[in-house]
């Protein structure tokens, strides 16, 4: 059994909510400085050029690269064999977001009541998912989420007889809906199958992995590809004003569903598409 205690917790979530809001993960910055020379359009090209003087900025001056710096969610994925001491490990994982919001200089955007709409001025409580995993490790992925975006998302309840061609219509009308408002190049979350909770889940992650990474299934590998032409042939393009790249990638995650259903949530993330992992 390994002992975790709550302090590394709360340091490890602090310095992960700021450095999400500052870096962009390698592949992100890879994907999109490789996007300026791929860009058809001279217009395009120059919001491109501008969104990567944008990062240097925020790398070299510790700004945030977004002024919305989001609502904190966390994967958080719990070894059996781990014992958390000292506190409750929500409430680290919480604890760990006020610090990084407050002493990161982060804008707090978390109201308490979604009615009332109290700003809670730490910017918790965050949303946290968790996973009970083989082993003794405690993996904790932020991934802080702004709602320019998040608010052009979507879930279909299709039904099986729509079959894939109703899928890649869904994530296709769902980008040109959501159009200029999720501030593109957009990366675009997939969740396919589960439930109704559970494929907005799906696409949610999907949003982690590494954009220059495909699905290890064929036929989503292929889906993944498809959808990127589709939706870069949507003439959206970088800002909304035109061009060849409205999406830097299309992730896709499956599950099992049930035999009279077809699930399908799309997550649309803008170009910020933050998220920082650590290992205790």
């Amino acid at each position: 059994m390994k002992e975790i205690e709550v302090s590394s917790i709360i340091s490890a979530v602090k310095d992960m909510c700021i450095e999400a809001s500052h870096f962009l993960t390698k592949d992100m910055e890879d994907t999109l400085v490789k996007a300026v020379d791929a860009e058809e359009s001279e217009l395009g090209k120059q919001v491109l050029k501008k969104l990567e003087d944008n990062l240097k900025i925020a790398k070299e001056d510790m700004i945030p690269i977004c002024q919305d710096t989001g609502m904190a969610v966390l994967f958080v994925e719990v070894g059996q064999e781990v014992h958390i001491t000292g506190g409750n490990l929500t409430d680290a994982i919480n604890e760990g977001v006020r610090q990084g919001y407050v002493d990161g200089f982060l804008r707090k955007s978390v109201v308490s009541d979604p009615i009332e709409r109290v700003n809670t001025k730490d910017n918790t409580p965050a949303v946290i998912h968790y996973d009970i995993v083989p082993g003794d490790k405690l993996k904790l992925t932020i991934a802080p989420k702004g709602f320019g975006s998040e608010n052009m998302s979507r879930v279909f309840m299709l039904k099986p007889a729509d079959g894939i061609e109703g899928v890649k219509d869904a994530i296709v009308n769902a980008v040109k809906d959501a159009g200029p408002n999720a501030c593109p190049p957009m990366v675009v979350g997939v969740g396919i199958g589960g439930t109704f909770e559970k494929c907005a889940l799906l696409a949610k992650k999907a949003l982690t992995r590494p954009v220059n990474v495909h699905s290890e299934i064929p036929y989503v590998k292929d889906l993944e590809i498809e959808m990127l032409k589709r939706i870069n042939e949507s003439g959206i393009g970088p800002g909304g004003l035109g061009g060849t790249t409205t999406a830097l990638a299309v992730n896709i995650n499956t599950y099992a569903t049930h035999i009279a259903g077809l699930p399908v949530a799309v997550n649309i993330c803008c170009h910020v598409n933050r998220h920082s992992t650590r290992e205790l």
